[in-house]
């Protein structure tokens, strides 16, 4: 194995640093894969999942995790300061840093820290549509195109869950993730992009009866980093005709293949839903930015809206 800028030797003790669930799990997926030591400094939605897949974990602070390591390999946040930090220090201690990017969007957003732009040596993405984006925004940063263990882990839990799941008591799985924080911190404004969470969710159900296929049950599964009972107000929308419930007791790929379609903004979990082969729809409303995923699966539901306005026009 290589990386870039050195070679990874068997011997190597990886500082591992991770905030997000996203990058958090692609990081300890290929730590698996590659049965190298680590320490780490781990915090938010990234410290349970390395307990669920380790077990032992090494949790450190960074200055030391820095010091203990032959050199760094940390997942990328838009929300936390952790691995912009763990990029400063490696730059101080001269120590080689990769970042993976487990996502298509906010991408220089993950590496913006005091203000300024601070990059590693290396960036690991994870396909051609990712390595074009970061190509464009970070010409001068060695990037290399790696198979995404997490994802490769996924097919193998597809297609063992299609095996042993093969009820779809589910219409529609609607997956969450935290926008209206990270825009007030970035922007001074919860509406910069035009919507937050909750009103994707309004939108959502306000028009699910224009979707093409009858919807009698929903789950709405909170992000990782939600807090508890952040989205219990979406059960106002229950009728005798529409069940609702909040989602997350189970894991993941369970409530995927349990469902008819999948529901989100920009969630990677709706890239999941794809390799399941789920009927997939953005939520983002007419007025907010469109859908930065590139995966041409996705539908939308503001298009179904925009058509039915023009119908009436």
């Amino acid at each position: 194995m290589t990386l870039s800028g050195r070679e990874i030797h068997k011997k190597d003790i990886v500082g591992v640093v991770c905030h997000d669930a996203g990058g958090a799990e692609v990081v300890s997926e290929w730590l698996l894969q590659s049965g190298l030591d680590f320490c780490c400094c781990l915090a938010g939605p990234a410290l349970d999942i390395f307990r669920r897949k380790f077990e032992v974990i090494n949790n450190t602070s960074l200055d030391l995790l820095v010091n203990q390591s032959d050199w760094l390999l940390c997942g990328s946040s838009w929300q936390s300061d952790l691995e912009k930090q763990a990029i400063k220090y490696s730059i101080k201690s001269q120590k080689y840093a990769v970042v993976c990017l487990d996502h298509w969007v906010n991408y220089e957003d993950r590496f913006i820290a005091d203000g300024a732009l601070t990059l590693p040596n290396e960036l690991w993405v994870c396909d051609n549509y990712a390595y074009e984006i970061a190509t464009e925004l970070f010409p001068g940063v060695a990037i290399k195109i790696i198979d995404n263990p997490y994802l490769q882990k996924i097919k193998l839990d597809l297609a063992t869950a299609f095996s042993d799941e093969n009820d779809t008591d589910i219409d529609i799985l609607y997956v969450c993730e935290p926008i209206r924080e990270h825009a007030k911190i970035k922007y001074g404004d919860e509406y910069f992009l035009g919507y937050t969470e909750e009103s994707a969710l309004n939108f959502f159900f306000e028009n699910i009866g224009l979707l093409p296929f009858n919807v009698s049950r929903v789950i709405v599964r909170p992000h990782p980093s939600d807090p508890s009972g952040k989205y219990d107000w979406v059960l106002n929308y229950k009728t005798d005709l529409l069940d609702i419930t909040i989602g997350g007791g189970s894991t993941l790929i369970s409530e995927i293949i349990r469902s008819k379609c999948i529901v989100g903004c920009e969630s990677m979990a709706m890239v999941v839903g794809i390799l399941a082969g789920k009927i997939i729809y953005s939520s983002i409303p007419n007025e907010g930015r469109s859908c930065e995923l590139p995966h041409k699966e996705i539908l939308t539901l503001a298009s179904i809206v925009s058509k039915k306005e023009a119908k009436y026009d």
